[in-house]
């Protein structure tokens, strides 16, 4: 049985004020046994937990939390956070259905102080909560902790920027690991490099240990004397990008040094302006395994301590091997296909693609809309750019979808991986709202498969399409076969699978897999006769397949991965209504109006009525009758 006396007994982050040197490495070691412990048990984000454990304990024993505020970045580096904050033995129950996030959540706890599952956040947010505290009057202090891969972002940097411009207090502590989830990609990632590697920095940080001991030193940094920080804390000539945008630099150095990171964070929280604190640390510090691949074990499922093994997922292709081994057949045939991901090489499998094809293969950083004009820069001179970016990321280059590519008709072929819900990563990664808000823009195709012999077949067309932009839809994980021979890709054309006269259920992507399991339930235990229709696409609709299935039927369920507000439901009831066919009961499956938590998909298609009952019971109502039955929801 593991031992955690410290971990145990603590009461909060004040606790930690209590806690003298020796106590704190004390608590580090069982921070990170606990950690390595229980997420080999449960799965979850690893390598840039561990990464943090120092830095996180500093943080908490020099600061006042929740008083001053700690805004986090991301979310992949909080599990120090939570166990911090009394959260520690909730965190087997960690990205589980009822247990806690695995990201920060304002209503889990009143230190969460932000919300974070996007990155590049953290620098806006709080410098909305210093100048919050400015015209307040009070005297809290602001820190925000972004990684060196967030700093790619291009809302960061405005944020440093106006930063600089406000002048007011706050402190960014850079976290250096060298990586996001992937290598660090840019002209940011190479400075930092070039700061990393100065042949002073051993003597320098030798010297600022011993400097901070100094009063005469402390009150000159403390009263913003002529020598700013990064004058005394950093070899000559470095940290110069940061001073020009009018922060003061102090670094780098060492993330997992917790006596001289209280030190340096006793005395930066007295500095006047803007501070930027440049601290090194390494990914899956403290496992080994971890720190060799930290790009492999950035996100783990249940796994072997002693070997690093981890449990097998389920087999079958995924619709992400189906999208990249079918584009690099494509990119084979012609050199003008090119690959674009947005820091997401492995996730979207542009990993493989890259390494058949390395010259057409861009990672462009947490960077998704400058990832979507670069594309239409590509397309608008000749080239077939292929944008992968998950759904939820996505949603936050839409101007530059409207602006930069639709309203040019540009053919950029936009690829939306963890399109629908994705589980236990949950409302901040859920690809709710991609039918919603591509559908409304013109020029713009959307279409989706029900299974990924499908996909292969939709990757083609969407190739091939050289009239405009596409985007083609799909979700994390494997499905069943539908269909060994899928009718042809057109666009408009949907594709009939199941044929009756009693409701037709018209349903879109790969949930078309529920509706046909619905169907013939529908059949076979309650002798009712359900038409199922795989639309293919939400823009343009099938509106012959459509009016026809409803006409003969009077009823219409449809069924869809996706957002009810505005999705492909939506679409059927604005078809219904230009067709004049405003009579026909139309009952529309869907995620709610809501943000869905995170859990098991099986557990939330049950919460929002998306499984094969809640087709049933649509039907049932739509019938009037009651074919509901008893049934234990899934994994609960």
């Amino acid at each position: 049985m593991e031992s955690y006396p410290i971990l145990d007994g603590l009461t909060g982050p004040e606790a930690l004020k209590d806690l003298d040197s020796e106590g704190l490495q004390a608590l580090a070691e069982e921070l990170r046994r606990g950690l390595i412990q229980t997420i080999s048990r449960v799965g979850g984000h690893f390598a840039p937990n561990l990464g943090v454990i120092e830095l996180t304990l500093a943080l908490y024993k020099v600061f006042d939390i929740p008083r001053d505020k700690v805004i986090w970045d991301v979310g992949h580096q909080c599990y120090p956070h939570k166990m911090l904050t009394g959260r520690w033995k909730q965190l087997p129950t960690i990205k589980q259905y009822g247990g806690i996030s695995g990201f920060l959540r304002r209503d889990e706890s009143p230190y969460d102080t932000w919300g974070a599952g996007h990155a590049s956040t953290s620098l806006s947010a709080a410098l909305g909560f210093a100048k919050a505290r400015d015209l307040r009057g009070s005297n809290e202090k602001v820190a925000a902790v972004i990684g060196d891969g967030a700093l790619t972002g291009g809302m960061a940097l405005e944020a440093m920027l106006n930063a600089a411009s406000l002048g007011t207090d706050i402190t960014v502590v850079l976290n250096d690991n060298t990586m996001s989830i992937a290598e660090n990609v840019g002209a940011i990632s190479t400075y930092l490099a070039k700061l990393r590697l100065q042949p002073l920095y051993q003597r320098v940080e030798r010297r600022v240990k011993r400097s901070l001991k100094g009063t005469g030193l402390l009150y000159d940094i403390a009263s913003g004397a002529k020598h700013a920080a990064t004058h005394f804390a950093a070899p000559a000539n470095t940290g110069v990008l940061f001073e020009e945008m009018g922060f003061q630099y102090i670094g780098p150095i060492d993330g997992h040094d917790t006596d001289f990171l209280v030190d340096v964070f006793e005395h930066v929280r007295h500095i006047k302006g803007p501070v930027l604190l440049h601290v090194l640390t390494t990914k899956g510090k403290g496992y080994e395994i971890a720190e060799q691949d930290s790009r492999v074990f950035h996100a783990v499922t249940p796994f072997t301590v002693e070997d690093g093994k981890m449990e097998k997922k389920a087999g079958g292709v995924t619709y992400t091997q189906a999208f990249v081994e079918t584009l690099n057949e494509l990119a084979a045939e012609d050199p003008k296909v090119v690959a674009i991901t947005a820091a997401m090489p492995d996730g979207t499998g542009l990993a493989k693609f890259a390494d058949k094809f390395p010259n057409r293969y861009f990672d462009v950083g947490i960077a998704e809309q400058h990832a979507v004009t670069f594309a239409a820069g590509l397309a608008a001179d000749g080239f077939t750019p292929v944008c992968a970016i998950y759904s939820t990321f996505l949603q936050r280059a839409f101007d530059q979808i409207v602006h930069d590519v639709a309203l040019q008709n540009l053919p950029v072929v936009f690829c939306l991986d963890r399109a629908g819900l994705v589980g236990d990563d949950g409302a901040t990664h859920h690809g709710a709202l991609d039918i919603a808000y591509l559908r409304c823009i013109p020029n713009m195709l959307l279409l989706s498969p029900k299974d990924t012999i499908e996909m292969r077949e939709m990757v083609r067309f969407a190739l091939s399409y050289k009239i405009g932009p596409v985007a083609l839809r799909y979700p994390r994980g494997t499905g069943d076969v539908l269909s060994e021979q899928p009718a042809p890709i057109e666009p408009g054309r949907a594709e009939t699978l199941m044929r009756g006269n009693d409701v037709g259920i018209i349903a879109f992507g790969p949930i078309v897999g529920v509706a046909l399991d619905a169907a013939r339930l529908l059949r076979d235990r309650d002798g009712i006769g359900a038409e199922v229709v795989s639309a293919r696409w939400a823009k343009p609709l099938d509106v012959e397949t459509i009016t026809e299935v409803a006409r003969r039927t009077g009823r219409l369920i449809t069924l869809e991965d996706g957002g009810l507000r505005g999705g492909f439901g939506s679409a059927v009831l604005e078809c219904l209504h230009e067709q004049g066919l405003g009579g026909v009961a139309v009952k529309s499956l869907g995620l709610p109006d809501h943000f869905v938590e995170h859990g098991s998909i099986p557990i939330l298609r049950d919460l929002c009525g998306m499984d094969t009952e809640g087709v049933i019971t649509a039907a049932g109502s739509l019938l009037h009758r009651n074919l509901t039955t008893e049934k234990t929801p899934a994994g609960r």
